[in-house]
């Protein structure tokens, strides 16, 4: 390739990626699909409805993108959840802070866009809380707490925390047919689960947990395919392009936050650019108001009281911290991490589900206090 096919690359890469956030937030808005509320509608009601959409698109994506390693396509230690260090402490702690957090906040970090796009000023208030408090854990002073404390205890691993890299390490076969066979049989196992019951089947559930699985997937291709050069024009390194972390995303939505606010804040800096963190941000939001305005939805939503006001701020703040420490959300380790079969990504989506169950708990004792 030459340099001057960069900008042309560039520019594919970032609409492409947008279009598929749209496409994430039109499904999220039309099929209601929330992880905080798949939990809570668990503990509260014993319902399964969402957390069967969110098991789908779990699946849908651990196929898909270990079909694409099989392939020789990509590879999970391209991106930031496969590498060999395991920082398991953080992704455990920092989840449970997200979780917990996104109770109080109404919502995780997608959620929140969602709503935005809804219409929920509230929503607004935590997108610039967390972006602040996500911000500040990656570069300021809960960052330097996190890199001296959480971060310091992990384990070494000898080759990538994926499942495929660490077994194929183990037993001498080769990484790409694992990836084939363990992502077949664990995405298999949790879309069958999905699809046992008729709630599972209806169809917003298969709009949500397929489409939504799929987006995950295509997004990976765009980074890691698409926007992939083995060498560099210039530098003649390999370099993944439009990227924050300078490896291959999918889509997160917590880190992506503080960097849309540092883009906005900054735009007249010539060194800050749109990568696909900032625009697939964006893109939820707006993908969600086309479908609220639409289907006539859009309704402008304000916090109830102080003690709700409260709430959202303190929800956010463990969202921004949490998410950065755990490196991901429900959606940054809970689909696209847990994709890659990656150890840590387990270890933070068990976080998020407990601190999850933790502030739902919590919830009810501040209600059974007032009484």
């Amino acid at each position: 390739m030459q340099e001057s096919d960069l900008p042309a690359l560039v520019t594919l890469v970032l609409w492409a990626s947008f279009a598929l956030a749209v496409a994430f937030g039109a499904i999220a808005q039309r099929t209601h699909f929330c992880t905080m509320g798949a939990v809570a509608d668990i503990v509260n009601m014993g319902d399964w409805t969402r957390m069967r959409m969110w098991l789908m698109a779990m699946g849908v994506a651990m196929i898909g993108f270990n079909a694409m390693v099989a392939l020789g396509w990509v590879q999970a230690g391209q991106s930031v959840y496969a590498g060999p260090r395991l920082i398991w402490l953080s992704n455990a702690i920092g989840g449970l802070l997200f979780g917990f957090g996104m109770v109080l906040a109404s919502g995780c970090g997608s959620k929140t866009l969602v709503r935005i796009g809804g219409g929920s000023l509230k929503s607004l208030v935590v997108f610039c809380v967390l972006a602040l408090a996500a911000y500040a854990t990656l570069r300021g002073i809960t960052a330097v707490a996190r890199v001296a404390t959480l971060d310091t205890v992990a384990l070494t691993l000898p080759s990538g925390q994926d499942l495929p890299s660490l077994l194929a390490a183990a037993t001498g076969v080769p990484r790409g047919t694992l990836a084939l066979l363990l992502g077949g049989a664990i995405g298999g196992a949790f879309m069958l689960f999905a699809l046992a019951k008729p709630e599972g089947r209806s169809a917003d559930a298969l709009l949500a947990g397929l489409g939504l699985g799929a987006v995950i997937v295509a997004v990976w291709w765009v980074s890691g395919r698409l926007g992939h050069l083995a060498e560099h024009p210039v530098t003649l390194e390999d370099v993944f392009l439009a990227t924050n972390t300078q490896r291959m995303e999918s889509l997160t939505f917590v880190a992506p936050m503080a960097y849309t606010v540092d883009w906005l804040i900054l735009f007249s800096d010539k060194s800050k650019v749109l990568t696909i963190g900032i625009v697939t941000t964006l893109g939820v939001v707006v993908g969600s108001a086309l479908v609220a305005l639409l289907n006539r939805s859009f309704r402008w939503e304000s916090f109830g009281g102080s003690e709700d006001t409260a709430n959202h701020i303190v929800g956010a703040v463990l969202m921004g911290v949490g998410g950065v420490t755990a490196m991901g959300c429900t959606i940054g380790q809970g689909l696209s991490g847990v994709s890659t079969l990656a150890i840590g990504s387990f270890i933070a989506l068990a976080g998020i589900i407990g601190g999850a169950v933790l502030a739902l708990r919590y919830q009810v004792w501040r209600l059974d206090q007032g009484d």
